[in-house]
């Protein structure tokens, strides 16, 4: 049964101050904590209804009814299972012989969550986020990567001192004034992809430490695309040349 302060505890970790207060964070569905459980993250607890438990006898979990489960969880429809998680300490980024993802003042949890999945789907393993950007354990981004974020390192730096700190990188910056992406050479194995925040684009401060400007070309009317979709789009280009 669900104590009250485990309802509380739970709840709490929909806002980041309490995530990071306590350095864990929210999975749920029966697909994402079997990522969890074949993942390096260590589990603090599961909470599981009758159903859940009764096909994984060997995981111990706490059992609530399905009404309990609705009453922490995130998604309309609860589905089976939630589990809380800790927090890893921040990883290392690894920038060599790779395509890198740099993100800036990205905003919407679906885009990061939906960028992430896309990164995992294109081998790309790394993930540099300006430290402004959403926060990658929020239960919308968790969600919405469907598992790939147990497969993707995601790191918070100061974008302008990651640019400083690798300047043999080859930067390839997502702008509207960009070459056409089909006429490029996007073969360097050492490079960056640079995304924009969804409205504003790209922040003047990290224009100077693009090293090449691309663009996608347009064939319609429509003034922007999606940055999660755009996201797709150039990592599939670049990676016909690896």
């Amino acid at each position: 049964m669900l104590s009250i302060n485990q309802k509380k505890y739970v709840n709490s970790l929909k806002q980041k101050k309490f995530r990071n207060q306590h350095q864990t964070f929210i999975v749920e569905g029966v697909k994402m904590v079997e990522e969890l459980l074949n993942s390096d993250y260590e589990v603090e607890i599961i909470f599981a209804t009758e159903i859940w438990i009764s096909n994984n006898n060997a995981i111990h979990s706490e059992l609530v009814s399905d009404k309990e489960l609705a009453s922490i969880s995130s998604l309309k429809t609860p589905n089976e299972i939630l589990a809380v998680a800790k927090m890893k300490q921040q990883q290392d980024v690894e920038v060599e012989n790779q395509l890198t993802l740099a993100l800036d003042k990205l905003q919407d949890p679906g885009n990061m969550g939906t960028i992430i999945r896309t990164s995992d789907w294109f081998g790309i393993t790394t993930i540099v986020c300006s430290k402004d950007s959403v926060d990658i354990y929020n239960p919308k981004v968790i969600q919405a990567t469907m598992g790939s974020f147990f497969r993707v390192n995601v790191v918070y730096l100061e974008l302008v001192d990651f640019f400083n700190d690798h300047k043999e990188l080859t930067v390839y910056g997502a702008l509207l004034d960009g070459e056409n992406m089909h006429d490029k050479d996007l073969s360097d194995k050492n490079a960056v992809l640079l995304m924009g925040n969804e409205s504003k684009g790209i922040s003047e401060e990290l224009i100077p430490f693009i090293t090449d400007k691309i663009f996608i070309p347009r064939h319609g009317k429509a003034e922007s695309l999606n940055v999660a979709t755009a996201t797709a789009i150039i990592s599939s280009q670049i990676k016909k040349f690896h």
